[in-house]
């Protein structure tokens, strides 16, 4: 389903040429950089001799102490939300407002009743599929995915849940669209839109939560807004891609006509953007799933709310069995929504507009009558999968003949690589490491970049936190060099061979769409809480997007070029290498920049189960009142996944770049 394809797609690069082993000549890919050698030979000998003659750490002189000043202020805050005219004749309607809304829609879907839900969900499935035998499929999944959750046991949560998705997806695709409506029509805006998009894009979706919980308190509204904020930029990007893709030619042809500006935007850009607008659509639901459960530590409720209990209480049965609710409320949403804009404005026709109507109204008529989803009718998942995990620990937690055990192994992870990883980050000069990552974002990308880099980097000593920010960095290091090794081993395979293509498919589908606590819950029992567990998770999480990138980077390689190699007598290892490797650069690059974005978000969430360091402070912000010690960390996490962002971002920027999330 569409909802894998939330990371930036590739760009193949020019892959009708031969590659340099089969030409001779140097591939078109490489930048031009004539100081590389030098640059990495001056690095080579400097760092360790940094390292030999400084102290490590940043200079205690260079530092802020921000967080008592935010203490202070989360404090007045706290006093004054009641009295201040800006929460009184502002805030406060602004809280009000959404937490009547999201109360309304949930009183609706249960005075609807399960049946008129399912009725009305599927009459508008099979309307948004063209009706009649093109909308069966997306009927079907539809009528199966609602079903499944009240099957599971968990309609009154999953009710919760879809209130609060209609709402900030409803106020998201509004306000990106308008967004995108600007970026799209003016390139000023669009300059001011773009980096404020890249910073969201690297943004953990914990730190989103620190200042809302300081203004609105714990509860709805600031789930809700959380989620507007972070569910928004898709459709942004997407919009604002849609209009600046619009035909010339159909747009000099209606200007030549003599319409207007807002003519012009209402009969030619829009319906030409529509494809890009439905997407935009998807992705926003799809992001807004995903932080709603992230929400449910600030008191969102629903199935967010399950799996956060289940994790608290490691009870991976409950907790997976809410994760494949919210797995099936994807599905449906995913696939009424791409059969809406698959169907390219093909009108239903007064017949199926008709049928739909009918049925939902027999629903709406109906469904009350039933009540609640009858008990006797679910099925109880979560003994057996607890079982099964209890199972699994148990044999292969210790005591296992040559291999030692998950035990064994988290121990050896911790002493020979993650402490000695630390301790050399720890020990580099401030100004050191600063040289190294504006160096390899340089050489990867632009100087821009690599000045972006650098001062992101040194902005979290300036907050004090360089020591913390480099013990979680060793973990993001660690998760991604585990996730690119297995990522691009795995990407190859299925990049050529078609079988396992499509058996991975699936498997990723719903690996993209469970939430990212579901993954600490299993990891946490067999390798116990600490910083083995949150690395496993976190490479486990980003690993399809990284497979998919790079599958589809490899495959976008000219057939022609393939040939040639092989008809010179290359074999697979030799393409592979000398050919797709060289040519799919830009592709793999895009893939190592998703894996950082992604493992960086559930190493942040591994401050849950022992992660430490910036995540455990952004927690503790979030649970202990800490507000200022929580929102010092969570500039911080922006700041590192700025740097760690720029480091592999790929110099070429595209139109397709703006798919990011």
């Amino acid at each position: 389903m569409s909802a894998a394809t939330t990371s930036r797609p590739p760009v193949g690069g020019d892959s009708t040429r031969a590659p340099a082993a089969v030409t001779g000549r140097r591939p078109a890919w490489r930048p031009t950089r004539p100081a590389t050698p030098l640059v990495l030979l001056v690095l080579a000998a400097l760092l360790p001799t940094a390292a030999l003659l400084a102290d490590g750490g940043w200079p205690q002189a260079l530092s802020l102490d921000l967080a008592p000043g935010l203490d202070t202020f989360a404090d007045w805050v706290v006093d004054n939300r009641e009295t201040h005219p800006v929460f009184l004749y502002f805030l406060l309607h602004l809280s009000n407002a959404a937490t009547d809304s999201v109360a309304w829609v949930h009183d609706l879907l249960t005075a609807t009743g399960w049946a008129g839900v399912l009725t009305v969900a599927t009459a508008l499935a099979w309307y948004a599929g063209g009706a009649g035998r093109r909308g069966a499929g997306p009927a079907l999944v539809a009528l199966g995915s609602l079903a499944g959750c009240g099957l599971l046991g968990l309609w009154e949560q999953a009710t919760e849940t879809l209130a609060l998705m209609l709402v900030s997806v409803a106020v998201a695709c509004v306000a990106g669209l308008l967004l995108g409506l600007a970026g799209g029509l003016s390139d000023t805006a669009q300059r001011i839109l773009r980096p404020v998009l890249d910073t969201m894009q690297v943004l953990p979706s914990f730190a989103y939560l620190l200042p809302l919980v300081l203004v609105f308190g714990i509860g709805t509204p600031s789930a809700l807004i959380t989620t507007v904020i972070y569910a928004a930029p898709p459709m942004v990007r997407m919009t604002t891609l849609g209009l600046r893709g619009a035909d010339p030619a159909v747009l000099e042809a209606s200007r030549s006509l003599g319409a207007t500006g807002l003519q012009r935007l209402w009969s030619a850009r829009l319906p030409m953007a529509r494809p890009q607008l439905f997407l935009g659509l998807n992705q926003t639901v799809m992001m807004a799933l995903s932080m709603v459960v992230i929400a449910s530590v600030v008191g969102a409720g629903g199935l967010g709310e399950s799996v956060y209990q289940a994790l608290r209480t490691r009870d991976f049965g409950h907790g997976l069995t809410a994760g494949l609710a919210i797995v099936l409320i994807a599905v449906w949403l995913d696939r009424t929504t791409a059969a809406a804009g698959a169907r390219g404005g093909v009108p239903v026709g007064r017949r199926g507009t008709g049928i739909a109507l009918v049925a939902s109204g027999a629903g709406l008529l109906l469904g009350p009558n039933l009540g609640d989803w009858p008990e006797a009718v679910t099925v109880d998942i979560a003994a057996p999968l607890n079982s099964a995990v209890d199972w699994l620990v148990g044999a292969v937690y210790q005591d296992v003949p040559v291999l030692g055990g998950t035990s064994v192994w988290a121990g050896n992870i911790t002493s020979w690589v993650l402490n000695p990883l630390n301790n050399g980050l720890q020990a580099l000069p401030w100004w050191s490491l600063l040289l190294l990552v504006g160096a390899v974002a340089w050489l990867v990308g632009t100087w821009r970049g690599a000045l972006t880099a650098v001062l992101a980097l040194a902005a979290t000593g300036v907050l004090g936190i360089w020591s913390k920010a480099l013990y979680t960095l060793s973990q993001v290091l660690v998760a991604v060099a585990l996730t690119l090794v297995l990522g691009f081993a795995i990407g190859i395979l299925a990049a050529r061979v078609r079988a396992v293509e499509r058996l991975l498919r699936p498997v990723f589908d719903a690996m993209q769409t469970l939430p990212q606590f579901i993954y600490l819950i299993p990891v946490v029992q067999l390798f116990n809480a600490g910083r083995v567990a949150a690395i496993t998770a976190a490479a486990v999480y980003a690993l399809p997007a990284v497979v998919r990138v790079t599958t589809q980077g490899l495959k976008q390689v000219s057939p022609a070029t393939m040939e040639v190699s092989r008809s010179l007598g290359a074999t697979t290892w030799q393409q592979i290498r000398d050919v797709q490797w060289p040519l799919a650069r830009p592709a793999l690059l895009v893939a190592a920049n998703q894996g950082v974005v992604l493992v960086l978000a559930v190493v942040v969430i591994g401050g849950l189960v022992g992660g430490g360091a910036l995540g455990f402070d952004v927690v503790k912000g979030l649970t202990a009142g800490e507000l200022g010690t929580g929102l010092v960390a969570g500039a911080g996490i922006v700041c590192l996944g700025l740097a760690l962002d720029k480091l592999t971002q790929p110099a070429d920027r595209t139109p397709s770049a703006d798919l990011r999330h």
